[in-house]
């Protein structure tokens, strides 16, 4: 078992222009890259738990948000740096797509998502902790277990470099 970081993604890895599903759209968050290098060589596992209700709204579909993270995966390999697992939720109770159409347990602010990585891989959760840009990411995390941490937007890896050299409690 070992500790994971769970981060949001629109807003903490990448900025946040608002139904993102296009690797030419896509604008790495200052740092992020070095703050999941920087994850990974502390012996952390690395997930991106993400709502994605455009699916639900139609404005894309599920392969897009796949090949979306399959690119960013390519762009972190560049970099030496890899997210072990991507986990996101299609769903919306307002949605215009039927089967994306529902409440669920996955969309945060439920637990869903972390506790869907906790099942699927040896995760601490006593150790772990969620980054987001919302307070309904860090209610996730508590709803999971974990400590969370609002990101503000400035220097990803200064932020993550701050948490990680934190005394253990």
């Amino acid at each position: 078992m070992k500790p994971a970081v769970f981060f949001d993604r629109d807003g903490v890895l990448n900025q946040d222009i608002g139904y993102l599903y296009r690797p030419e759209d896509f604008v790495w968050t200052d740092g992020a890259r070095e703050a999941i290098r920087l994850c990974n060589e502390r012996g952390y596992y690395v997930f991106v738990v993400t709502n994605q209700s455009g699916v639900a709204r139609g404005y894309y579909e599920e392969r897009d948000v796949i090949a979306l993270h399959n690119w960013m995966q390519g762009e972190l390999a560049a970099d030496g740096a890899h997210i072990d697992a991507f986990y996101h939720c299609p769903h919306h109770p307002e949605g215009k797509v039927p089967q994306y159409k529902a409440a669920c347990t996955c969309r945060k602010p439920a637990p869903g998502l972390i506790l869907q990585a906790a099942r699927d891989w040896p995760v601490d959760l006593a150790h772990s902790f969620i980054i987001g840009d919302n307070p309904g990411d860090v209610e996730a995390g508590r709803a999971a277990g974990i400590k969370g941490y609002l990101f503000a937007g400035k220097n990803l890896y200064t932020f993550v470099q701050t948490i990680l050299n934190q005394p253990e409690e």
